[in-house]
């Protein structure tokens, strides 16, 4: 009889913990589990993907852990304990074991907070909302703690959820995903002559999103980013995005598309390859 741990009703059977520490509790017999201790996160599931016959890998951002990887057992059986918590994006509290050593996490369980099923069903939000877990997935290592990239995925999800417009939403999520990563330029003046940008010619964002030139100090290879796009994005810096969407509700959503596809392109170049999920973007109309 396998020897385990229990916490609460969480319950460790891993065979390695065949091996843990007898010791007594009170009236009752409990078995120290000292090689996977428990954790318990608030999380934003990423992705998950199919494991043997049954289980599933998950990638989930959790606040005091960064990003994990773990295995959830048993949860693609029809009458999992999981349910729909493991679906992309979920808003979860979870229990996991943590071996020393070992990559992945085991899960234990799951607990929703927050679901986004509803807006996966309408068509340009389940593409943002795809956009930000594979982005997020991307940039973030494993196992570092970033309290304002978890922030922020949350923000931006809620938004499209709500508004079901995931154009500023979108562009807010890439503008300030590229400003954590520490790649943004400024934006209020040329990188070359340091000539502050004001109402008129078009600014010219460089390829590797190191630098934007004014007109006269452009070169070949720079994409233009119009004037009220960068006034945008300045906005976003400042402001939140609630406040933004108040303010942008009438205005036209081209000056977002267009900010978004430019912090898009520095996120690809970083990450050195194409997000699949952006190919499947609506274009501006």
């Amino acid at each position: 009889m396998a020897m385990v741990e229990k916490f609460g009703s969480h319950v460790c059977g891993f065979p390695a913990c065949q091996r843990a520490k007898r010791r007594e509790d009170g009236p009752g017999q409990r078995f120290a589990c000292t090689l996977m201790p428990l954790r318990e996160s608030e999380a934003i599931i990423l992705q998950h993907y199919a494991l043997g016959e049954a289980d599933w890998l998950v990638s989930f951002l959790t606040r005091s852990m960064g990003r994990v990887r773990g295995v959830a057992a048993g949860a693609r059986r029809p009458k999992s304990r999981f349910g729909s918590t493991l679906e992309r994006l979920s808003h979860v509290r979870v229990w996991f074991f943590v071996r020393e050593n070992r990559e992945l996490v085991r899960i234990n369980q799951c607990e929703m907070i927050e679901s986004f099923i509803d807006a996966f069903r309408d068509y340009s939000s389940s593409v943002a909302l795809g956009i930000f877990s594979e982005v997020t997935e991307a940039l973030l290592p494993e196992h570092e703690a970033s309290d304002a990239s978890f922030r922020l995925l949350l923000l931006a999800a809620q938004t499209v959820k709500r508004t079901l417009r995931p154009e500023l939403p979108l562009a807010y999520f890439a503008l300030w995903s590229v400003k954590l990563g520490g790649w943004l330029p400024a934006l209020d003046r040329c990188g070359r002559c340091g000539k502050a940008f004001v109402e008129g010619p078009a600014a010219y964002l460089s390829s590797s999103g190191s630098m934007v030139a004014c007109q006269n100090c452009r070169t070949a290879g720079m994409r233009p980013v119009s004037p009220d796009a960068l006034a945008l994005a300045r906005r976003m810096l400042l402001e939140r995005l609630d406040r933004v969407a108040e303010e942008a509700a009438v205005s036209p959503s081209r000056p977002a598309r267009e900010l978004a596809d430019a912090m898009l392109d520095v996120i690809e170049r970083q990450i050195d390859r194409k997000l699949k999920s952006r190919e499947l973007l609506e274009q501006p109309v």
